[in-house]
C-alpha cells in the first residue's frame, strides 16, 4: 500500500527533475567553466576533479534549499497552507507561461533569466580556477538561479511538503541527483574528447525546446498543485 501511495508522487518528481536537469543556466556555467579550464590548459584530472566539485556544490546548494524550504511549509497551520499551495500553483503557471513565450520569442519582453549583473559575476568565479573558486561558483550558481529557473523545484517542494517523511526526503534527494546528472554527462563527455563547442552548439540550438519542455511541466506542476491543494487530488 506505501509504494502504490508513493508511486504517483515518485513519477511526478522523476519526470519533473528530468526536464528541469536540462537547465541552461547550469549547463551554461559549466561550459563556461570548463572552457577557462581548456584555455589555462590544465589536465583532464584536474578538470574531473574541478568540474565534479562544481557539480556537487551546485547539488548540494539545491538540497539544502530544498529542505528549508519544506522545513518552513510543512510548519504552516493547515488552513494557511491551502492558500499558499494555490498561490505559489498560480505563480508556477505564469512562470510556465513565460518560458512556452520563449520557445516562440526568445529572449523578447520578460524572461525568467538570471540578471545581467549576476552573468557578469558568474563570468568572473568561473576564471577563479581554485578548489574554494569553483565551490563558491557552484553554490553561487545554484543560489542565484533558484529564484529565476527553480519553479520546477519549487512544485516538488510544495508537492512533498504535504507529507514529509523519510520517504519524501529521498525522493528529494533523486530529484538533485536527476537534476545535476546532465551536468556530469557533459563534464565527462568533454574529458573523454567531445569537442566543446559542439556542446556549445547543442545548447544554443536546443535552448527553445528546453523553455517549452519546462513551460509545459510548469503549467501542469501548477495545476496540480492548485488540484491537491482543494483535494481533488491526494498523492498521500
Amino acid at each position: 500500500m506505501a509504494v502504490e501511495a508513493y508511486l504517483p508522487t515518485l513519477v511526478t518528481v522523476v519526470g519533473a527533475a528530468a526536464i528541469d536537469s536540462i537547465n541552461p543556466c547550469a549547463i551554461g556555467v559549466l561550459i563556461l567553466m570548463i572552457s577557462v579550464l581548456l584555455t589555462t590548459r590544465q589536465s583532464t584530472k584536474k578538470m574531473l576533479l574541478l568540474g565534479g566539485l562544481y557539480i556537487f556544490a551546485v547539488f548540494m546548494t539545491y538540497l539544502l534549499a530544498g529542505l528549508g524550504l519544506i522545513y518552513f511549509l510543512s510548519g504552516l497551520p493547515l488552513y494557511l497552507s491551502e492558500y499558499v499551495a494555490i498561490a505559489v500553483g498560480i505563480l508556477i503557471i505564469i512562470a510556465g507561461l513565460f518560458e512556452i513565450k520563449d520557445y516562440f520569442w526568445y529572449g523578447k519582453w520578460f524572461s525568467l533569466t538570471i540578471p545581467g549583473y549576476f552573468a557578469k559575476k558568474l563570468h568572473d568565479y568561473a576564471s577563479k580556477v581554485t578548489v574554494p573558486g569553483i565551490m563558491l561558483l557552484g553554490a553561487f550558481v545554484a543560489g542565484v538561479e533558484l529564484p529565476c529557473t527553480g519553479a520546477p523545484y519549487l512544485a516538488i517542494i510544495m508537492l512533498l511538503s504535504q507529507y514529509f517523511d523519510f520517504s519524501a526526503f529521498l525522493m528529494l534527494v533523486l530529484y538533485n541527483v536527476i537534476f545535476v546528472a546532465p551536468l556530469i554527462v557533459i563534464l565527462l563527455m568533454v574529458a573523454g574528447g567531445k569537442r566543446l563547442h559542439e556542446v556549445k552548439k547543442w545548447k544554443q540550438e536546443s535552448r527553445g525546446t528546453m523553455r517549452l519542455l519546462i513551460g509545459l511541466l510548469l503549467v501542469a506542476m501548477g495545476w496540480l498543485l492548485m488540484l491537491i491543494a482543494n483535494g481533488t487530488i491526494n498523492f498521500g
